[in-house]
């Protein structure tokens, strides 16, 4: 009935055209650097008759957004996760009874979720303008400041898909790491003049140097510059590690290979997702305050300060461990706790579970040495591995995540977490492109039919 009610609808969606040929890896490399360009274009485009004095409420998620605030792209990925959250929750409760190995039952969930990013467009550029978290100059610049970001909103909307049908990886992935390394590079070495102390260069690197031509030299400056290698470091490391299952190719004879599972297995969506969670309840919080119904806690000058609104919002620097221990003790449980969910949710839904690796590898003509050659015999020694990494690297990032911003790293600690993931997976996919553009002859062996 609810496919019958929303599919017509699609049809009169705009839609980016899927290639119709294997596209090259030249021809992905150039769609990537457009789209990375207009991002970065439409991030200096001011909103015309946004007041001066605005205050960014999300700015210690706003690595995590992807969005820079004050321009068209305010909003940034936020309406793409917050739909893609809904249809999980739904997908996964079995009230939206979706086969995503389906071709017709993937489409409907793919058009379903930019139906819903469009319309979560609307809503969160609304709720920011209206509860006042974006203030306008004058009253009458409330309904052009809602279309501004309305329309930049809708243009993430369209690069995301871009990038994901002609480039590398996803748009929302990129745009996480562009502005996570834009952030660190002028965090680091920045030597325009700080607006806080005029004179001193604003960036970690040359502010110490700086402050050693004074003879007081301030190390401080680059406690968030270490904080940012240890992180990154971390992060690598956790990304190297595995679990191997032995196969062995059934139609060539002492043909043998391993099948990687990642500790980190359903990768940092589960990070994306919580964070894009939190920034739900910062919303939500702020516009039931405007109606006189602050259920979820009281809002000021931007800023959460009491209720569930304050006890979920991401905590900075050490020394909250001293002024706050209960607040970053509970923000924590959440936050790791909905990553473990996130994680389990995600894996079911982008088709790496159990029965459908063990559907793929039958497929391909593999076995486990000792074992028969056969899916439920797949399944039921995956089933031995995968929940249990899925459950240990959701709950290993979520953790990773939250110590991280503990650590004032330049761009976020979550934000250099998902940065470092990102880039790793992009060098997997440019790697593997690179390799079937050399030898046609392995796409068939990796599943790339084009």
């Amino acid at each position: 009935m609810l496919k019958e009610i929303i599919t017509p609808i699609f049809s009169i969606l705009p839609q980016v055209r899927s290639p119709t040929y294997r596209v090259p890896f030249r021809e992905k490399l150039k769609w990537t650097g457009v789209i990375l360009i207009l991002y970065f274009m439409l991030g200096i485009i001011p909103l015309f008759g946004l007041s001066p004095t605005a205050v960014d409420q999300f700015a210690q998620l706003r690595a995590v957004l992807a969005g820079e605030f004050g321009s068209l792209i305010t909003l940034g990925i936020g309406p793409i996760v917050s739909a893609s959250i809904i249809l999980q929750l739904l997908v996964g409760g079995k009230i939206l009874n979706l086969d995503l190995s389906q071709h017709e039952d993937k489409a409907f969930f793919q058009g379903t979720q930019k139906l819903l990013a469009m319309i979560f467009t609307l809503f969160e550029a609304s709720i920011l303008v209206l509860t006042g978290a974006l203030q306008p100059v004058a009253g009458n610049f409330a309904g052009i400041l809602i279309l501004q970001i309305t329309i930049g909103g809708i243009l993430i909307i369209f690069l995301d898909e871009v990038v994901s049908k002609w480039g590398f990886g996803s748009g929302v992935g990129l745009f996480i790491a562009a502005g996570v390394c834009q952030a660190i590079i002028v965090g680091s070495f920045n030597f325009l003049s700080s607006p806080t102390s005029p004179g001193v260069p604003a960036g970690a690197i040359p502010g110490f140097l700086y402050s050693l031509t004074t003879s007081q030299p301030n190390f401080d400056l680059l406690i968030p510059v270490f904080a940012t290698i240890v992180v990154f470091l971390v992060v690598v490391y956790a990304q190297s590690m595995r679990v191997e299952i032995p196969l062995s190719f059934g139609g060539v004879k002492g043909a043998r290979g391993k099948y990687p599972l990642k500790f980190v297995y359903a990768s940092n969506m589960p990070v994306i997702l919580t964070s894009a969670l939190l920034l739900n309840v910062q919303l939500f919080a702020a516009m039931f305050q405007k109606i006189g119904i602050p259920i979820l806690g009281q809002v000021s000058n931007g800023k959460a300060i009491s209720g569930l609104a304050y006890l979920l919002t991401p905590p900075r620097g050490l020394d909250s461990l001293l002024t706050q221990p209960l607040q970053v003790a509970f923000y924590g449980l959440v936050f790791i706790a909905s990553c473990v969910l996130f994680a389990v949710l995600w894996v079911e839904l982008s088709g790496i579970g159990p029965k459908q690796v063990a559907k793929q590898l039958q497929g391909m003509g593999m076995q486990i040495p000792g074992h028969r050659s056969s899916r439920a015999h797949f399944e039921r020694i995956l089933k031995r591995y995968i929940p249990a990494i899925t459950v240990m690297g959701g709950a290993f990032v979520g953790f990773l995540a939250f110590g991280a911003d503990l650590t004032s790293a330049l761009g976020g600690g979550t934000g250099v977490l998902l940065t470092v993931g990102i880039l790793y997976q992009l060098y997997e996919e440019i790697a593997q492109e690179q390799l079937m553009d050399m030898h046609p002859m392995l796409r068939n062996f990796l599943g790339d039919s084009k």
